[in-house]
């Protein structure tokens, strides 16, 4: 539930702005359910008779996961439930009341989990110091006891794909890894799947499609101001790419679907001490292609 740039929602000039059925935003629906039903189909994420449990933090890109998926749901060709969960970590003035009427509205299942992290977080991180890490520690841990209690087998979160862009930055620059976010994963104990049925949609069409449908957007006041995140660095380098180099991030984002292990350098994902002359090193390549 990573929404830390809800300015997204309130910044783009009022003339660009979508009506909520002109055939603009219509357009703009369609290619949002199109990227999540996709994205389910491809990674296999939701199967017949499954309890999704999608995590509502209030911010723009959970709202429009639910709502995605509360309309995927009347036509699929399967039946699964859908049950709304809301942390609240008790973040001094967070509005307790928006989200359950928004729900009641919605008229769909939802349970709201109060847990004090707020006064953990501030306790145990010293002043300046970014709270991310075990701010999600302690998330995460609610979140899979109450898809527990809830008997929830999936649980959905509302990452995107350019959070999955950002996320393999961050490891690369500061962590030596080669790795970003899963689309569908298992849980260290194993009791639940985490799906991101958002892992094809961008996060400019989600803050598009959120304005349009004026979703009661709820700031993040923990974490979603501070300024020295180095996520939001990362933000901020890939989207001045993008102003030079228009798709650029696309091209990254594809380039994550198209590993080739046998041109990296982990001995352990493809065997190079045992590299024979005359062998292909992939179908269709061979070793020296790309030095040439």
């Amino acid at each position: 539930m990573n929404d830390i740039t809800q300015e997204m929602i309130l910044a783009e000039p009022a003339a660009e702005r979508f009506e909520r059925h002109s055939s603009n935003f219509n357009r703009l629906k369609g290619r949002l359910e199109h990227h999540v039903g996709r994205a389910i189909a491809d990674f296999n994420m939701i199967e017949e008779g499954d309890s999704v449990m999608v995590c509502l933090s209030g911010g723009k890109d959970s709202y429009t996961l639910l709502d995605i998926l509360l309309t995927l749901r009347k036509r699929a060709p399967i039946d699964f439930r859908i049950v709304a969960m809301n942390l609240d970590q008790k973040q001094p003035g967070f509005p307790a009341d928006v989200l359950p009427n928004y729900l009641k509205q919605l008229g769909v299942e939802y349970h709201i989990e109060t847990q004090d992290t707020y006064s953990i977080v501030k306790e145990k991180i010293p002043e300046g110091k970014t709270t991310c890490s075990l701010c999600s520690r302690l998330r995460r841990g609610i979140i899979y006891r109450v898809a527990g209690e809830l008997g929830a087998n999936k649980i959905a979160l509302g990452h995107h794909r350019d959070d999955m862009i950002e996320t393999l930055f961050l490891n690369m620059f500061f962590g030596g890894k080669l790795k970003a976010m899963p689309p569908k994963l298992v849980t260290d104990k194993g009791d639940h799947i985490v799906i991101r049925p958002l892992a094809y949609c961008s996060e400019k069409d989600i803050a598009r499609y959120a304005r349009g449908m004026e979703f009661p957007i709820i700031p993040c006041n923990l974490c979603g101001a501070q300024e020295n995140l180095q996520r939001q660095n990362i933000k901020e380098m890939l989207a001045a790419w993008e102003r030079e180099y228009p798709g650029r991030n696309q091209t990254i984002f594809t380039a994550m679907q198209n590993v080739a292990p046998s041109h990296l350098l982990d001995g352990k994902l493809f065997d190079f001490r045992n590299i024979q002359p005359g062998e292909k090193v992939a179908e269709g390549d061979t070793a020296f292609d790309s030095d040439l």
